[in-house]
């Protein structure tokens, strides 16, 4: 039935289809068949079936609601920050100056930060005794005192929205710039025969034309965004209250802290839907005439 090369290829490949059904399929199809079930670690013995009540009972639970309003809250403010500060990246870095190569690469460094890294370096930002935004804004009369900046429910959330959009700002502008070098000068130049103003070719010509380039930066950018966990753990833990009680940290208290793994199991399957749900929705939509 197979060829000598066929058997060849399926010997050699075997111990990496073993490897990647260990690692990476078993898990998740064995987290999904948890999901059915009323798994705590505190009563091993007693894990009865209910079919979908873990799925059910998440839309009668009020911190779960919570916890997707602080999601939608932290995602909005992330990605339409991103996408607006590295499209004014990109622009700088399409530009012809001196000094061009070090700017890339300077911007490139945030990005290069591991996020926990990252997360630490925000904390000692943030610190309400001896951090940096204090110590600046005090210096320049902007405050009179040194503020508890995490300590705001108000603040919180857009806080560590902040140092989400640190990190992830040089990775999306350089997709945006090999969308904007990839524009053919041919447009700019019928654009200025016509009469076109720098706008009308910025709006009619450039933005279309990164329209596959933003596609990227939304899907990539908002999934990152409602599964993001390691600058809510280390820089609030979820708090003040539930200020910052985004739906991955909910998972993780429900999962590791609860030891309830079957609700932690439905409450992640029902992220990652929600997650293809919105990457399906940027692609029809920003795909459309791509």
């Amino acid at each position: 039935m197979f060829g000598y090369e066929e058997r060849s290829a399926i010997v050699f490949l075997a111990p990496v289809m073993a490897v990647l059904m260990g690692v990476a399929v078993f898990p998740i199809l064995y987290s999904f068949y948890l999901s059915f079930f009323r798994m705590k670690l505190t009563r091993p013995n007693r894990t009865p079936f209910v079919w979908f009540d873990n799925y059910t009972d998440l839309f009668t639970n009020e911190l779960f609601w919570v916890s997707v309003t602080r999601t939608v809250v932290f995602a909005v403010t992330s990605v339409t920050s991103i996408a607006v500060v590295a499209l004014l990246v990109a622009l700088l870095l399409n530009q012809n100056f001196r000094g061009r190569r070090i700017l890339s690469t300077i911007i490139l460094i945030p990005w290069a930060i591991p996020y926990v890294a990252n997360a630490l370096m925000w904390k000692w930002i943030y610190d309400s005794g001896y951090g940096a935004l204090n110590g600046v804004l005090y210096q320049l009369d902007f405050i009179d005192k040194y503020m508890v900046w995490l300590g705001d429910q108000d603040k919180t959330i857009f806080l560590i929205a902040n140092a989400f959009v640190w990190k992830e700002v040089p990775l999306a502008a350089i997709l945006l710039l090999v969308s904007l070098k990839s524009i053919p000068s041919d447009l700019y130049q019928a654009a200025r025969v016509d009469g076109a103003t720098v706008w009308q070719r910025f709006f009619h010509v450039t933005l279309p034309a990164m329209k596959p380039g933003f596609m990227l930066v939304m899907i990539y950018e908002t999934m990152m965004a409602i599964r993001h966990f390691d600058l809510f753990f280390i820089l609030t833990e979820g708090g003040p209250g539930d200020a910052s009680h985004v739906l991955s940290w909910h998972i993780y208290v429900e999962t590791f802290r609860n030891l309830s793994f079957g609700s932690g199991a439905a409450m992640s399957y029902v992220l990652a839907l929600v997650t293809f749900a919105l990457s399906y929705t940027f692609i029809r939509t920003l795909g459309r005439k791509v």
